[in-house]
């Protein structure tokens, strides 16, 4: 079977409206692939910012997959979420992004999104909290549904993911 290891980490995140932040990822992948060691989601500390307005997490990332085919390549999925000072959570953007598929050191940066709601709902967000959010979060990678929603972009999050891949030859895939 073809391996695929993914090291690295979430770095952080920047261009939300406010800070302390913190972040729920999750790799997904198609049928063919197996977990072979490592967890495939998580989630961060919440950091609040001193100094400028990114949030560093630094948290690491290592999962290694087995694979007889390359339908499903794993994606990242995030959640960015803001914590404030009565420790209430609110969601501030969803965001997925596809695992390169060439071996090396890479740095991503995953534009993030989140839902809009009505205008009541948008007026209820503003003084009360909260907001809309996905019912099915897998919308965020799959379907064309995800297209259909009212969105505003919100902040970006940084990757650093080194990718090392195994056995794909036998596959008939060039590394």
């Amino acid at each position: 079977m073809a391996e695929l290891h993914i090291i690295g980490q979430i770095v952080g995140a920047s261009g939300f409206p406010q800070n302390s932040l913190f972040c729920k990822w999750g790799v997904h992948t198609g049928g063919a692939w197996r977990l072979l060691s490592g967890l495939k989601e998580g989630q961060t500390q919440v950091d609040i910012p001193q100094t400028g307005d990114m949030a560093y997490w630094s948290h690491p990332i290592d999962v290694h997959y087995a694979t007889k085919g390359l339908q499903g390549w794993p994606k990242l999925h995030l959640q960015v979420w803001h914590q404030d000072s009565f420790g209430r959570c609110q969601l501030y953007g969803y965001g997925y992004c596809h695992v390169p598929s060439s071996p090396g050191h890479h740095r991503i940066s995953c534009a993030t999104w989140r839902p809009l709601g009505s205008w009541q709902e948008q007026l209820s967000q503003m003084f009360v909290g909260g907001g809309p959010q996905l019912r099915s979060p897998d919308l965020v990678y799959s379907g064309a549904d995800r297209y259909r929603l009212h969105t505003e972009a919100m902040g970006n999050v940084e990757l650093e993911l080194g990718i090392i891949m195994r056995h794909f030859d036998k596959y008939g895939v060039e590394s």
